[in-house]
Formats: C-alpha cells, sequence, structure tokens
C-alpha cells in the first residue's frame, strides 16, 4: 500500500472508532475499489455488521472474497466462517473449511481456533481429536484463551492429547484469568489430584505464557464458529 492509501486507511480507521460510521464506510468503500485488500476487509465487516451501511451479507460475503484472495488473512478467516455459518445461497461448507484452513496455517489463531473446532466436531472433515488438539495448542499459545480452556480440558481428560494434570493447570489458569467459567470449574478439579511438584511445575509453565495475548481484533470478526 501506498502512503497515500495508508493514510487513508488511518483515518478511516480513526473515524470507525470514534463512532462515525458514515463516513467511515465511504473512505474505506473509495479504498476497497482502488483494491485495497485491508480496506476491502473492513467494508465486508461493515457490511457484516450494518455499520454506516445497511447490512448486506451477500456484499459482506463479495468483499471478503475480495480480501481472502490477495491473501489477507483475517478475511480469509470471516470469509470460510460466514460459508459455514450462512444459509442457503452463501452456504458452502467444502470452500468455508478450505478458508478457513488456509487462514489456520497462516498463523490466524481466531481462524485456527475454527480448525480445532470443526476437527473436534468432525464438521466438512474426519474427526481428530488429536488434530483438534494441534490446533487449539497453536491458537492458545498465540494468547487465544478459549482455545486455551480447550486444550486445558484437552489435557484433563486424554482427549487427543495424553493426560497431563500439569499442562491442564497451565492452560486452565491461562483461560481461567480471562473470566472462563468453565475453566475455572475445571481447573478445581485438576487441582485436587495434583502432587506439591505438580502444582510448582504447572505454576512454572503457567508463567512462561501469561504475557501471551491475541492481537487486536479489527476489521471486526465474525462470531467464531461453536466449539
Amino acid at each position: 500500500m501506498n502512503a497515500v492509501m495508508q493514510s487513508g486507511l488511518d483515518e478511516a480507521v480513526k473515524l470507525y472508532a470514534k463512532g462515525r460510521f458514515d463516513d467511515a464506510f465511504r473512505s474505506l468503500e473509495t479504498l476497497a475499489e482502488a483494491g485495497d485488500s485491508n480496506a476491502q476487509a473492513w467494508l465486508a465487516a461493515l457490511y457484516a455488521n450494518g455499520e454506516g451501511v445497511e447490512a448486506d451479507l451477500r456484499l459482506a460475503f463479495e468483499w471478503y472474497e475480495k480480501a481472502a484472495r490477495q491473501g489477507h488473512t483475517q478475511a480469509q478467516t470471516n470469509l470460510g466462517a460466514l460459508m459455514l455459518s450462512a444459509h442457503e445461497t452463501l452456504h458452502n461448507e467444502a470452500d468455508g473449511v478450505r478458508w478457513i484452513a488456509i487462514a489456520a496455517e497462516n498463523g490466524d489463531p481466531f481462524a485456527q481456533a475454527n480448525l480445532a473446532n470443526l476437527f473436534a466436531k468432525g464438521r466438512g472433515m474426519r474427526q481428530d481429536d488429536a488434530a483438534a488438539a494441534q490446533w487449539y495448542r497453536r491458537a492458545a499459545e498465540q494468547g487465544h484463551y478459549p482455545s486455551q480452556a480447550r486444550l486445558g480440558f484437552s489435557y484433563a481428560t486424554g482427549r487427543g492429547v495424553e493426560r497431563d494434570r500439569v499442562q491442564a493447570f497451565a492452560w486452565l489458569s491461562l483461560a481461567a484469568q480471562h473470566g472462563v467459567g468453565s475453566a475455572l470449574n475445571a481447573l478445581e478439579n485438576v487441582l485436587s489430584d495434583m502432587s506439591v511438584e505438580e502444582k510448582r511445575a504447572g505454576a512454572s509453565l503457567f508463567e512462561q505464557w501469561r504475557s501471551r495475548t491475541t492481537t487486536g481484533t479489527s476489521p471486526a470478526r465474525l462470531m467464531p464458529l461453536a466449539g
């Protein structure tokens, strides 16, 4: 992106942050039509959420797809989620899974969490608890706390991984500090079976990962797929 377009995008994002959605929409539309993938992803989000414009999932789909085909990772995630959650003509499970897998491989923790959910459910692919746990871990290590909870549950129950109370303690603690109530309940159960040495090891592992947090979520994301 050239300096002029970057400046325009920055200004549009500032307008959005101030709640001036109409002005943000007009600025983003101009940039998106000029081919900027970041503006296209933002414009898609505005259409998806009805901010500054009447909500229109079909137009959201079109702009997400334009950005996704240019390699915009978050647009790839949202496009896949839209394909999997939308009704009728926009629904395309095979392509939805494919876009989420692309975004997951490109490092987006939200896509990684969605892909893990798909493996866990066997939706659009063969059910595979081990693959689900691997993708939950990749998202968890980036600070995606719902995945930290899922990974902790996996270690606590031995689903897809070898049962490990130390790992379960660390990942459930990380999720619990973000207010995931189910993680706190599971953590209490794990703690009741842990030795003093295991608690120390778990606390040490927790400290190693506690500073990891996910990056900002703008442009706005679609709701994640249900786990």
